[in-house]
């Protein structure tokens, strides 16, 4: 075709219809390049990330099913099963499966929020500053639930003002540093979710 911008412009819808490209390219019974548009030809596997996968494992539940976790420019772009798992062989429930909407959904929260008592309304608090009321409120609790004899005069060294309770997912380390922290701090009501 010559220069002509009107068999040009039919050249180019031509040549953008799969049917046409089945009948005149190699690819006759339409299973390859005849069937794939210009856009799915340019995208690219969520996978195909710059470096490898960071292993992780599934937050919801106490088996522990690892994961692949995938991320381009910094963001989590795809969380998949890891094949090289004995737990799970590469296999994730379907809450395993969603777990990149926990980490990427428009509904998580990036920032400290904080609704004073009888307000209203919520506000954004600096993290240091969280960490802080979140101190000073243990120690506080500590403090007022604290006995140190009982009516007979038995030592006890111990708070009824805080309790403990563990999540399924943590594994035995964590456990243990969760028991020494708040045996440490005098509680006695410490419990796991995964034993209730």
């Amino acid at each position: 075709m010559s220069g002509n911008p009107i068999e040009r412009r039919l050249r180019g819808w031509l040549d953008a219809w799969p049917v046409y490209r089945q009948l005149t390219g190699p690819d006759r019974l339409g299973r390859g390049a005849a069937a794939q548009s210009p856009r799915s030809a340019a995208l690219r596997p969520h996978t195909d990330t710059p470096g490898p996968p960071a292993r992780s494992v599934c937050p919801y539940c106490a088996v522990g099913c690892a994961q692949l976790v995938y991320a381009d420019a910094g963001r989590a772009v795809q969380i998949e099963g890891d094949p090289d798992s004995p737990v799970s062989r590469g296999r994730l429930c379907p809450k395993g499966s969603a777990s990149l909407q926990l980490v990427t959904g428009p509904q998580r929260e990036q920032e400290v929020r904080y609704r004073a008592p009888y307000a209203t309304e919520w506000a954004d608090l600096p993290l240091d500053t969280a960490m802080d009321m979140i101190a000073d409120r243990v120690l506080d609790a500590r403090r007022r639930g604290w006995q140190d004899t009982d009516d007979q005069g038995n030592v006890l060294r111990r708070t009824t003002g805080l309790a403990g309770l563990g999540g399924a997912t943590t594994d035995n380390e964590e456990n243990y540093l969760f028991k020494k922290l708040w045996t440490a701090l005098g509680a006695v009501q410490i419990e796991n979710q995964a034993r209730i």
